[in-house]
């Protein structure tokens, strides 16, 4: 029996073409445009627990979560009171306060890998304050990154695989210069021996290798553990330093992130998203011998007018206390694995070519039974059945991030019952594919 509304997309559709007046593309970040699936996009009017609402009053469980930040779910009350107090004595200062104290703290007492951090105001802010730090401290210039990770709208990474070793890099994006392309090498994900004959090469002249320990910005791609301790092998061999981005996954998979979780110790780590509990926050952090590096102790400059502002400190501090609620990763993981199971045992029954690469509480809707390891096994033409399933999905109140190659969230607000609707949903939804 099919569940399938119609939803009105009317106010959403007059509010985009106003937008497009306003902003490039009509939106301030180009995924928001809808252009990987059909129609307008939605324009969210608020957000409670696992739902959000748009401004034609639909409703959808929500598994975007703001693209990751909400494991808690949408308006949780103790985050929202906690900001509202914070407000009401002043928004931003310039200068230090207790809060940004009680949160570096909180983080610093629960994390084996970093001494100390300094406060951003995005993950993009904080990686490129990473690799500056890497390239002071080292007195390098090059860096390794993988094709398939996403690290923000940085100018030295937002570059892909050339033709071979010797052209380095190709820009991703016009008005990066050229020079700084030819400071990043771009390399295949879990290909161990392609980075050592390039540490072979250049290793002398690397700064840092920048990675996402879970690949989870073009699919979720995950790696071998033994593919992680031999980028940590590499890095000591040859006086590198070791960048985990953990922008997404920090805070996602346990509250040490993809370090703890793999037992391997980076040198420098950048966050975001979680940290801030639905605010803009990022940061970075290393050891005291590295993040001395930094000024005003160091000579490597880094500096932010908003950076620890009051009223992110007072969201994050909120959001991460939650989280070190004894079984909250262990219950938040089981919930997605139970979740994922229906779906799964539903595509078994009916023959359908299709996985959910997994970890913690982020899920990845694949249409192959491949394992995927790298960006190059993603099949560009699987998009089409997820535009297919994304459409079909907003029909009966379920909203994903709009994009195939963007990753799925489980929150601590989805309850049993949401989740066993949402993937009944998704298993009719899956119906409607022509497989």
């Amino acid at each position: 029996m099919k569940t399938q509304r119609k939803i009105k997309r009317d106010a959403s559709a007059t509010l985009y073409e106003e937008a497009k007046q306003y902003f490039p593309g009509g939106v301030n970040s180009p995924v928001r445009a809808f252009k990987s699936v059909s129609g307008p996009p939605l324009f969210i009017k608020s957000g409670n627990g696992c739902r959000i609402f748009d401004e034609d009053d639909n409703s959808y469980i929500d598994f975007c979560c703001s693209w990751g930040p909400l494991i808690l779910g949408h308006n949780n009350e103790q985050i929202r009171d906690f900001v509202i107090d914070t407000i009401n004595k002043g928004t931003s200062f310039g200068a230090p306060t207790k809060l940004g104290n009680q949160l570096g703290k909180l983080i610093l007492d629960n994390n084996r890998f970093i001494d100390k951090l300094r406060f951003v105001s995005s993950g993009t802010e904080a990686v490129m304050s990473a690799i500056r730090l890497a390239r002071g401290f080292t007195g390098r210039n090059k860096i390794i990154k993988f094709e398939g990770c996403y690290h923000g709208h940085v100018d030295s990474l937002l570059v892909k695989a050339g033709s071979g070793l010797a052209t380095f890099g190709e820009s991703t994006s016009a008005g990066i210069p050229d020079a700084f392309i030819k400071e990043t090498i771009v390399l295949p994900l879990n290909d161990p021996k392609m980075l050592s004959e390039v540490m072979e090469k250049h290793g002398q002249d690397v700064a840092a290798i920048i990675i996402e320990p879970v690949p989870a910005n073009n699919g979720l791609l995950l790696q071998d553990k033994s593919f992680l301790e031999c980028l940590r092998i590499k890095c000591h061999k040859y006086g590198a330093l070791l960048i985990f981005d953990e922008v997404i996954n920090g805070f996602r998979i346990g509250f040490e992130g993809a370090a703890g979780h793999y037992g391997i110790q980076p040198d420098i780590i950048t966050y975001g998203k979680i940290i801030g509990g639905g605010m803009p926050v990022g940061a970075y952090g290393a050891s005291k011998a590295i993040m001395d590096h930094v000024a005003p102790d160091g000579p490597v400059y880094q500096a932010g007018t908003l950076s620890a502002n009051p009223v992110a400190m007072a969201a994050g501090y909120a959001a991460l206390q939650q989280l070190l609620a004894d079984g909250f990763y262990e219950t938040l993981a089981q919930k997605t694995e139970d979740f994922i199971k229906i779906i799964l045992d539903h595509a078994d029954q009916k023959g359908y070519e299709l996985s959910i690469p997994h970890i913690g509480s982020i899920f990845w809707i694949a249409f192959t039974k491949e394992e995927i390891k790298s960006a190059e096994q993603i099949d560009p033409a699987s998009m089409e059945k997820f535009k297919i399933l994304h459409h079909e999905l907003l029909q009966r109140g379920v909203y994903l991030g709009p994009s195939g190659y963007e990753v799925g969230f489980v929150s601590a607000a989805h309850k049993q019952e949401d989740l066993e609707e949402a993937a009944a949903y998704i298993c009719e939804a899956l119906n409607e594919i022509e497989w």
